[in-house]
């Protein structure tokens, strides 16, 4: 099975960003993120980069705002690192699938305590 170019590529930028978030970026508040995802077009010009919040079920809207602040900083960083021509214009979206995911396995649970509970009858 081959892979598109733009495939291998956003493989490469989201662990790159992961990388400059764990080691680079100094804020506290941005360094308990997760890179899941780098959804990069084609043309490799744009990245849509998807992220959760360790220990947050919810989107945090200040989040999206701070990272899509700091894309620029991304951005420069990823041309250092990264041999390309064009380094893409990156937007930050909280990953939903964590949220869905930890929804269903709650679900789950719940039914698996209700089958093993005693029959009143």
């Amino acid at each position: 099975m081959t892979l598109k170019r733009s495939d291998r590529v956003a493989d490469l930028i989201r662990a790159e960003i992961s990388d400059i978030l764990l080691k680079e970026i100094r804020d506290p508040r941005i360094g308990t993120l997760t890179v899941t995802a780098v959804d990069l077009a084609d043309d490799l010009r744009s990245a849509k980069v998807f992220f959760v919040q360790l220990g947050e079920d919810s989107n945090s809207s200040s989040m999206e705002a701070r990272l899509q602040k700091a894309a620029g900083f991304f951005k420069q960083e990823l041309g250092k690192r990264l041999q390309l021509r064009y380094i893409p214009n990156l937007t930050f979206i909280y990953d939903q699938s964590f949220k869905y995911g930890n929804r269903i396995e709650q679900l789950l649970a719940q039914v698996k305590r209700e089958d093993h509970e005693p029959d009143p009858s």
